[in-house]
């Protein structure tokens, strides 16, 4: 067969995300490459558009990377493409088509590759180009040896450069065994070379590249390696951005060393500590050394510039929503870092349904696989809990409420009772968690604080004038006005001190 032209794909969950898994597809087709062609698309795109605008370039063979935030739009494409142009070979790769059970249809794909494809495609179409195709539709990947894995970065494009997200890695797998993550099936850590990936950072540096986010499931095992990446973005000018998910309880000295010396807005962590509950962390083969968690974040949050995003998930095997918020509690203790409050999935290929039977867990079957209930929570736990999240981000992760919010748990310290409450009566009054403005957002903090919880309408108007206002070309909102210029209101409340601020914040919490 001559393959003249060969598409490959993906829908990525947003325009400034891109595809690092397409581009190492390209970068070791060798001497295909001049016929392989990326195009990338968003979840939010017409399908039959999409599938439009890859017959366009009559392709022989199409390859679609199949993720959980595309799973659904990429099966219909798939029908699409088949229904249009049967005679067009469809190749799928991707973690949703590398797992049994699929709980997606693929029927009508030619073939799925299973595991990692950087050359398996290649070898895929060469023998189909070859006149031997593959009689079994699903293709057992062997796992590659990582060097033999030519690098991606010079397929990022200018635009890629100008308006995305450059994804990077300096190592696949994990050593652990989070029952819940896919990385645990993956149990040896492979580093690629690491001067030619440094230099690879270089020449994308070169190219203009100041965002980088890290892909590593665990970026500082390692300490030599992480210790070199992190010299080469201290060598650099600032402004630049740059995102590692690490593991919280493995700081050595010279990892603490060189994350104090980062200036601030240029070092994110992702830190996930899903449960801080031991049991439950011991049933989903989770370590926790709290000890070490707690110096740890203590570390990054007093002494270093890092943006942290703590994780926790609801609903894991054996955790009530007691002990969910008693670790939501201890974490905001703990740090004023972001907390990512996430909803468990079973994904495909994780050993999570050992515990279906003991725990009662009920997965939905549609992507993204959350769970719907187990035997400590409900389905309308559950559906709170889901909301909880998102009025979380809005008013916590968000930034825009770093005075006011506080006051809600101020007077007993239950961060988790008093915001689950208040997410409860925020979506009676909305029935809604989705296209709330900032200035609605703040006016139902001030009513529940005044009306629900009895608070000084005063003293709740005046933290709310400081979060709103604290960035230029912000209004002052219609419902604040009347506090705003009151003769002891906005004037002299911007003019205090830092110090009688914080007085203001004592006198508050006693009125409370």
């Amino acid at each position: 067969m001559i393959i003249k032209n060969i598409q490959l794909t993906t829908l990525n969950a947003r325009y400034a995300h891109s595809s690092i898994g397409l581009r190492y597809l390209y970068a070791n087709m060798q001497e295909l490459q001049d016929s392989v062609n990326i195009q990338e698309f968003t979840i939010n795109d017409q399908v039959q558009d999409i599938a439009e605008q890859l017959l366009a370039c009559k392709p022989s063979v199409i390859g679609i990377g199949v993720y959980i935030w595309n799973v659904q739009q990429c099966a219909e494409l798939v029908h699409t493409l088949k229904k249009v142009s049967p005679d067009v070979i469809i190749v799928l790769g991707g973690p949703e088509v590398s797992y049994l059970p699929m709980r997606v249809n693929f029927d009508a794909a030619n073939y799925m590759i299973q595991g990692e494809g950087d050359l398996a495609f290649y070898q895929l179409v060469k023998a189909i180009q070859g006149g031997l195709p593959p009689t079994a539709r699903i293709i057992q990947a062997a796992l590659p040896d990582i060097q033999d894995i030519k690098l991606p970065y010079d397929y990022y494009t200018d635009e890629d450069v100008a308006n995305r997200y450059i994804y990077v890695e300096a190592s696949r797998g994990c050593p652990f065994q989070c029952e819940f993550c896919l990385s645990s099936r993956d149990e040896k850590v492979r580093n690629f070379y690491t001067e030619a990936f440094l230099q690879a950072l270089e020449k994308l540096w070169q190219r203009g590249v100041r965002n980088f986010k890290f892909i590593d499931r665990t970026f500082n095992l390692n300490i030599k390696i992480a210790s070199q990446l992190l010299d080469f973005f201290l060598s650099k000018p600032t402004p630049y951005f740059v995102h590692f998910e690490v593991i919280p309880d493995h700081f050595p000295a010279a990892l603490k060393e060189r994350m104090t010396k980062f200036e601030p807005a240029t070092l994110q962590l992702e830190i996930g500590i899903q449960t801080l509950n031991l049991e439950v962390a011991k049933n989903i083969h989770r370590i926790l050394k709290m000890d070490k968690i707690e110096q740890n974040i203590a570390f990054l949050e007093h002494e270093t510039s890092a943006h942290m995003h703590l994780d926790l998930i609801v609903g894991l095997p054996g955790e009530d929503l007691i002990s969910f918020g008693q670790g939501l509690n201890k974490l905001v203790g703990m740090s004023e870092a972001e907390i990512q409050i996430g909803i468990l999935k079973k994904l495909a290929g994780t050993t999570l349904d050992r515990h279906d039977v003991q725990f009662g867990m009920v997965y939905s079957d549609v992507p993204p696989y959350d769970i719907l209930r187990n035997d400590k929570l409900s389905f309308e736990d559950i559906q709170q809990m889901k909301r909880f999240a998102r009025f979380w981000n809005l008013y916590y992760n968000s930034g825009n409420f770093k005075q006011s919010i506080p006051q809600l748990w101020l007077q007993d310290g239950d961060v988790f009772k008093h915001f689950f409450a208040f997410s409860l009566w925020v979506y009676q009054e909305t029935n809604s968690t989705w296209k709330i403005s900032l200035e609605r957002l703040a006016q139902y903090l001030f009513r529940y604080q005044t009306e629900v919880q009895g608070a000084h309408d005063e003293f709740v108007a005046l933290s709310l004038l400081q979060d709103l206002l604290k960035l230029e070309g912000r209004k002052i909102p219609k419902f604040l006005q009347t506090y705003a210029y009151h003769e002891k209101g906005l004037k002299s409340f911007l003019q205090t001190p830092a110090k009688k601020a914080t007085g203001y914040n004592k006198r508050q919490q006693r009125h409370l």
